[in-house]
């Protein structure tokens, strides 16, 4: 749901979009890029291993989606963004004090590649991430344009996102992600490089008949080799009807 009325925190161009999460909210730009289901995907899955007292950080974290949405369904102590865009940096904290979660959520602006600079090693206990999900920068017109470092590795690559979480996570700590099936073998290879065990994973089909367009992974800091292979998650029952568990675990 969207409510288009400008607010006190909001600026030209800017809307307020209802997360259907406890009452929060979050502030986006359709001109620069909005969050889409793969988020909210990511936020259910990753949900189921954060604990009460969990320490989470998100990179790449855009707008705040990410740690707005943990905030509502987990119990986690503290939730980190860290991303470099500053125009992403202002929205997802004036998004935070709109929601009353300024004493639980931080958002800092940074370099994934750098992350050891802004946190101590092995300070998280859940790290998660929506990475860019197209290789290189070839092809763009403007590789500096919001959309464009959203979903192309331009400012990092898988690989960076990974060795950022290797570092950051503590031992037994737990990478969430959620990227393009199309890059699996690659993405497991770099995982398992970076000590990042792939122990669970899920694959997305936007309906029952068609090849899958997301995968959402667990890796676990240290763990021995063991994947768990979910069943499948299928979004649509038919055009514009989403099926039972998108409704009653997403809220759609």
């Amino acid at each position: 749901m969207t409510e288009q009325k400008q607010g006190p925190l909001l600026r030209p161009g800017e809307r307020l979009d209802d997360l259907q999460r406890n009452g929060y909210r979050i502030i986006q730009d359709p001109g620069r890029f909005c969050f889409g289901m793969d988020a909210v995907l990511l936020s259910g899955f990753a949900s189921r291993g954060v604990k009460p007292g969990d320490r989470v950080l998100d990179l790449g974290t855009g707008t705040g989606i990410l740690p707005i949405l943990l905030a509502a369904r987990t119990e986690a102590s503290h939730l980190t963004g860290l991303e470099i865009q500053p125009e992403s940096v202002d929205m997802a904290r004036r998004s935070v004090a709109l929601n009353g979660l300024n004493g639980r959520i931080t958002v800092t602006e940074g370099d994934i590649r750098e992350a050891g600079k802004y946190f101590a090693a092995a300070s998280f206990d859940v790290v998660t991430c929506n990475p860019p999900y197209m290789p290189g920068r070839h092809g763009l017109p403007n590789p500096s344009a919001p959309k464009a470092i959203a979903r192309h590795e331009v400012l990092c690559t898988f690989a960076d996102a990974a060795a950022a979480a290797a570092g950051l996570l503590r031992t037994g700590g737990s990478f969430f992600l959620v990227h393009r099936p199309f890059r699996l073998a690659e993405i497991l290879v770099t995982l398992s490089r970076c000590k990042l065990e792939p122990k669970r994973m899920r694959l997305v089909y936007p309906y029952a008949d068609r090849e899958p367009n997301l995968v959402l992974l667990q890796a676990i800091r240290g763990a021995n080799p063991r994947l768990t292979i979910e069943k499948p998650l299928i979004i649509f029952q038919r055009q514009g009807v989403y099926t039972n568990e998108i409704c009653e675990e997403y809220g759609y």
